[in-house]
């Protein structure tokens, strides 16, 4: 395992794991970025499970769990693809970076652990 991956994976997991903290604690801001994406508050629980699976998936692919680890990769990938495209359909785009940087994030982790 190269540093590379090492550092793009511990960065994922933080990132992860910190929106789904905010997920989970409904921060204003994820309210309204949700709202603007035409998500339900009632879908942010799942959705911030989703994003703590993937974090857990990636950590466990550090531990040397690597299918779990390149399953959580992969559903991270394809989590933030559609969250590029709620924002897309929403015509969101003041702040579509975000999502990207999280899809940036998990394609880099994904690539990195197939190498």
């Amino acid at each position: 395992m190269s540093t590379a991956h090492v550092v793009v994976t511990v960065l994922t997991i933080a990132a992860n794991a910190g929106i789904a903290v905010a997920d989970f604690r409904k921060a204003d801001f994820v309210l309204a970025n949700s709202a603007e994406v035409h998500v339900p508050p009632s879908w942010l629980p799942a959705l911030g499970l989703l994003k703590g699976a993937g974090a857990v998936g990636l950590l466990l692919r550090l531990l040397g769990v690597p299918l779990v680890g390149t399953a959580a990769a992969v559903g991270l990938v394809a989590f933030f693809v559609g969250a590029i495209v709620a924002h897309v359909r929403a015509r969101v785009w003041h702040n579509i970076a975000f999502p990207g940087g999280f899809l940036a994030l998990a394609v880099a982790s994904l690539a990195l652990s197939v190498t």
